[in-house]
């Protein structure tokens, strides 16, 4: 469904203005005029380098006037150093290290955004109902943990498909008072729709990382993929962010190697809705960073049926490709503006969710996580701009 350029671009201020909110936000460029973006101040660091970083904020105690640190989770510290010179502490840091040491790096702010990083593309619009099958009783079901927003409890979502005391809950859809719905109200209950739209054969855990706006640290990324069951093996992510020189960041690929390494689980991660196709997207990239457990992650590009969205993100580092143009799904009950409790929305944040249902669907039916993700990568049936993807 077409929407008027006022609209998006009212959309797209609504966000930057939420940015400009964040306190101590900063930002450097990427390519193709997108931004990098980080918390002025912060660092997080690796417990087996954290020497090296005291001994630097050490030596420069004369410009800084306070300095704190914390454990964000065993093995990771988050220290904050007022008037740090991020990007040049992490260059300075890594430059005492063997060619390579990656132990330090910013405190990213992942987002969920149109503008910049990988969530909705352009504001949801209402559509008629549609109808989803109930639950499945099935003994065996694939458990899908969502790291997004919070579920909104009014829904047309069924409770059925939710894990009992594994869903963070959503309660507030205009955090600012300004009259108008968050821009990512409901987006764990789209996601979640498109998911149980594909497989009825799934059991969902939310947890809750973005905000109502789609904003998140990469610290509380980290914390969020601590917090997964043993049970999960599917993990949807439908965010993420760009890194200084394409380097992986180092905090997230700790987390995300936790999470993974050793383990019958997958991640599955939107490629972002940047149209970039220079710079390297996380979590997404970690599908071709090379690592023992990188087999275990899928990057998920949108396409429109004919060829791969002139908004979505790409690059070698892309796995595959779904449908993420005017996809439609649960949305929130709104009397008003979403009478149906149905929405269409664009993004590759709804491509992923169609790449995790398949995968879910194998696992489902007996396959593990990691051979249903090779089986879905490998017997995808069409090909979009040179990438394999699903109809």
């Amino acid at each position: 469904m077409p929407l008027s350029e006022e609209r998006i671009a009212r959309y797209h201020s609504r966000r930057e203005s939420r940015l400009q909110r964040i306190p101590r936000l900063r930002s450097a460029p990427a390519a193709d005029d997108d931004r990098i973006w980080y918390l002025a101040d912060e660092l997080l660091v690796l417990d087996e380098q954290r020497h090296e970083v005291e001994n630097y904020l050490a030596s420069r105690r004369p410009e800084l006037s306070s300095l704190a640190d914390e454990e964000v989770v065993p093995g990771l510290r988050r220290y904050v150093a007022t008037g740090l010179d991020v990007p040049a502490a992490v260059r300075a840091v890594h430059a005492r290290l063997a060619p390579g040491a990656q132990v330090v790096c910013p405190n990213h702010v992942f987002l969920s955004t149109p503008f910049n990083h990988g969530g909705p593309f352009g504001p949801p619009v209402p559509v008629a109902a549609s109808t989803l099958p109930p639950g499945s009783r099935a003994r065996r079901r694939a458990a899908v943990a969502i790291i997004d927003t919070g579920v909104w409890k009014d829904s047309q979502l069924p409770d059925s498909y939710l894990k009992p005391g594994a869903v963070d809950i959503e309660e507030e859809t205009d955090v600012d008072n300004d009259g108008l719905l968050d821009g990512d109200v409901g987006h764990a209950n789209f996601i979640a729709g498109v998911i149980v739209r594909h497989t009825h054969r799934v059991q969902l855990s939310v947890l809750k990382v973005l905000d109502t706006f789609g904003v998140c640290t990469e610290a509380e990324l980290v914390k969020a993929l601590s917090r997964l069951d043993d049970e999960i093996q599917v993990v949807n992510l439908s965010l993420g962010g760009f890194s200084d020189g394409d380097l992986p960041p180092v905090a997230l690929q700790a987390a995300m190697e936790q999470a993974l390494s050793g383990r019958d689980r997958v991640a599955i991660a939107a490629a972002g809705n940047n149209g970039n196709r220079t710079n390297r997207f996380w979590p997404a990239a970690f599908a071709a960073s090379g690592h023992s457990w990188s087999e275990q992650v899928a990057s998920v590009a949108a396409h429109d049926g004919a060829q791969i969205c002139h908004w979505s993100n790409a690059g070698d580092w892309v796995t595959l490709a779904a449908a993420g143009q005017d996809i439609e799904s649960t949305y929130i009950n709104h009397e008003q503006l979403f009478p149906s409790g149905w929405a269409q929305w664009s993004g590759t944040s709804f491509a992923t969710p169609r790449v995790a249902a398949e995968v879910a669907a194998r696992v489902a039916s007996g396959e593990s996580a990691i051979g249903a993700l090779r089986s879905v990568v490998d017997s995808a049936p069409a090909s979009f701009d040179d990438y394999p993807g699903l109809p």
